[in-house]
């Protein structure tokens, strides 16, 4: 039987191990924390009895994801919890653009643009799972849907500004804009409006859940099933070089690319290795964790029942933090996404304490102190909100790569996106998984289809693993 090695056991690693494991093959996973899930990890950082998630929160990828979906994780413990309103984005006059699952509620909260919005988002988010079947993979290959895939194109190569005119209301052209800036790059540049226009058709059609019970329960699925499939899961394990590696017939390496070139060294191709160096890295997060007592007093009442609420202002506001970050300057007002997962999973508070999760789109490499700048992005739209703070946690941009290294500079999505990024990460070549030595392959989220926990640049490096084995 054939053997495999995965490096890294956060969700990518571990979606490659499953589909290993699926098709036969022996699969171990070698972890360098103590503790599997990557992005997922989750425990209770500022009050006891207060359960935080420590990178990943939201998951509309998750639950549209094709292989997270085949595979039944609710029979290990995976639940998804949707709250009442998935997404809400406050403006300084009180009101705010609102999305929930509904396409039709959404539009009639919108107003005058809410027909619009209905023709944008209508046709991906019922379309959505023929449209994923050929989004989340590479971008060369044989489209399997190709009408969804030139409808959705054609506006997705777009600036996420050029997307955002069709719209009159503030509310409106910022709720997209905040849905764009999940991309961590300037959004008047090409291509940016692909992840609004995603992450608009995935919420319309599944919405924004949470992991009931804390990301962590992702990881712990995943590694359950893995486990009744015959693989194993070593933690502690940290791997510097392909040399260290007991004999496999194949390797997969949920890391960073300058990461893997390092692993694999003198074994890598040249041409492999100059591309893996030269892998851009985009701007940073700055990360704080509240325990806060009542929950956020925010203005505006839809925000009080929003899972997700992005602090980006208006359309204009939002643009010009994510130009500053691109060009390596802090903005006063950063770009600020808050979760309130406890909405959905009441099960993550102590009482009345509840937990809100909050980061900022920083520089990369980004080396100040950006807590009072978060702390001040949500008191402008919830006054008095300081006052009700009774737990602190700061994860750093400088800490981030050492809680998890592939978060570069503390790059969280694992990679600029880059026009060149997006279509040919993370370099040029016909299968973006090898690394140019035999049966060595890179699953992580440097890989297409990109960054979100939907496990599927494992699942296609596993299948060009297979194929390698089936020679």
């Amino acid at each position: 039987m054939s053997d495999a090695i995965v490096v890294g056991a956060g969700p990518n690693g571990l979606a490659a191990a499953v589909a290993l494991a699926q098709q036969g093959v022996g699969v171990t996973v070698l972890e360098a924390a103590e503790e599997i899930g990557g992005g997922t990890r989750s425990s209770e950082l500022t009050v006891p009895g207060v359960l935080h998630d420590h990178c990943s929160a939201v998951h509309p990828l998750g639950v549209g994801s094709p292989f997270l979906r085949s595979l039944g994780l609710e029979r290990y413990g995976l639940e998804w919890a949707w709250p009442e309103i998935d997404l809400a984005h406050p403006l300084d006059s009180g009101r705010a653009g609102v999305m929930v699952r509904s396409l039709e509620q959404t539009a009639a909260g919108l107003g005058l643009d809410g027909p619009s919005w209905r023709r944008l988002f209508g046709p991906p988010a019922s379309g959505f799972d023929a449209l994923a079947e050929d989004l989340l993979r590479p971008v060369v290959h044989v489209p399997r849907h190709p009408v969804h895939l030139v409808r959705f194109g054609l506006r997705a190569l777009q600036p996420a500004t050029w997307v955002a005119r069709r719209w009159q209301t503030e509310e409106a052209r910022a709720l997209f804009a905040g849905m764009a800036a999940h991309a961590f790059h300037p959004l008047t540049r090409p291509t940016t409006a692909a992840v609004g226009l995603m992450l608009g058709a995935v919420g319309h059609r599944y919405g924004w859940p949470v992991a009931r019970g804390g990301s962590r329960v992702i990881g712990a699925a995943l590694a359950a099933l893995l486990k009744e499939l015959g693989g194993t899961i070593e933690t502690g394990v940290q791997v510097r070089s392909l040399e260290e590696l007991p004999p496999a017939s194949t390797v997969l390496l949920d890391v960073a690319p300058g990461a893997a070139a390092d692993i694999c060294g003198d074994r890598m191709p040249a041409r492999v290795r100059r591309a893996y160096r030269r892998y851009r890295h985009g701007p940073g997060a700055f990360k704080v964790d509240l325990a806060v007592e009542g929950g956020v007093p925010w203005t505006n009442s839809s925000c009080r029942r929003a899972g997700t609420v992005h602090l980006g202002g208006t359309l204009e506001e939002t643009v010009h933090a994510e130009r500053e970050t691109g060009r390596g300057r802090m903005p006063e007002r950063p770009f600020v996404l808050l979760a309130q997962q406890y909405l959905a999973d009441p099960g993550r508070s102590a009482g009345t304490i509840h937990p809100v999760y909050a980061y900022a789109h920083v520089p990369h490499g980004y080396t100040g102190d950006a807590t009072d700048a978060v702390l001040n992005r949500i008191e402008q739209f919830a006054p008095g909100f300081r006052e009700r703070i009774v737990g602190t946690f700061v994860r750093s941009t400088a800490e981030l790569p050492h809680y998890n290294p592939n978060y570069v500079g503390g790059d969280i999505i694992t990679g600029a996106n880059t026009a060149v990024q997006v279509a040919l990460r993370p370099r040029i070549a016909l299968d973006p998984y090898s690394t140019g030595i035999p049966g060595v392959f890179l699953c992580s989220a440097a890989t297409p289809p990109g960054a979100g926990i939907h496990g599927m640049s494992g699942y296609h490096a596993a299948r060009s693993a297979l194929r390698f084995l089936a020679r």
